[in-house]
């Protein structure tokens, strides 16, 4: 199975970015999680993301706040699938990551989850190796199946309440 980069632009972002990582281990899907800034250490994050396919990466998330131009600095170094996850915070409180991470330049596409969306960047990174993997996709079903489960657990005990 190919594995998952998770990086982020800062170490701040770890307690959101730590949902994705869980949800990847849930799953029992390989990944390595990193700090590399598109700012900072604009030449570091380049060469991660250039190497990523030669390295055994299937699909990159990127997690930034602000400027947020991280995941768009990774789509432009490789042509594997990048998630971005918007991080909240700074003067719109992450409207200004969410948008910088959506508004991408035609042919360098950004798939944009949520902001703080760690979880479901991790879901949309198994979905996208699930593809090629038959395995990982009955683990998918596996966990939409018991998310209904729960639902319907909470509706019957919503009704009986109700009476």
């Amino acid at each position: 199975m190919k594995k998952v980069a998770v990086i982020m632009g800062s170490d701040s972002d770890w307690p959101v970015v730590k949902g994705a990582c869980d949800q990847l281990k849930a799953f029992d899907i390989p990944y390595e999680a990193h700090i590399l800034s598109a700012h900072r250490t604009p030449a570091a994050a380049a060469e991660f993301a250039k190497s990523a396919r030669a390295n055994g990466f299937g699909v990159l998330i990127c997690a930034a706040g602000m400027a947020a131009h991280l995941a768009g600095a990774f789509a432009g170094n490789s042509t594997l699938p990048v998630i971005g996850i918007p991080m909240k915070g700074g003067a719109m409180d992450g409207l200004d990551a969410l948008l910088a991470t959506v508004q991408m330049p035609s042919g360098i596409p950004v798939a944009t989850v949520a902001i703080n969306g760690a979880k479901n960047a991790a879901v949309l990174a198994a979905q996208i190796l699930a593809v090629s993997d038959d395995t990982l996709a009955a683990k998918l079903d596996q966990a939409r199946a018991d998310m209904a489960e729960q639902i319907a657990a909470k509706e019957a005990k919503l009704q009986s309440e109700l009476g």
